[in-house]
């Protein structure tokens, strides 16, 4: 059963989100929040946190979709994120799989 998070809770998993997750271009980051792809992420997150939180990111990250050249192509997160960035999303949801 997945677990639940309050509507502050997962908010507040969505600001962590949003500051901390990036994807790489280049050498540019753009973080999930300037993307528009942190609330998904979180409620995918939120969806497997009773998995664990290496789990919970691994999921998280393949079930989000990214269009790129405005819906031309589709892929998922997982392609665009550093196996660094797996880690601190893993270290955001540690409190909330407990």
């Amino acid at each position: 059963m997945a677990t639940s998070l309050s509507a502050n809770q997962l908010r507040e998993l969505e600001m962590s989100i949003a500051d901390r997750i990036h994807l790489k271009v280049q050498k540019w980051n753009l973080y999930l929040g300037d993307a528009g792809l942190s609330n998904s992420l979180a409620i995918e997150c939120q969806a497997n946190l009773d998995k664990g939180c290496h789990e919970a990111a691994r999921k998280a990250f393949d079930s989000v979709i990214v269009q790129l050249g405005g819906g031309t192509s589709e892929i998922p997160l997982s392609k665009l994120i550093s196996s660094g960035q797996v880690f601190e999303l893993e270290e955001i949801l540690d409190p909330y799989c407990r």
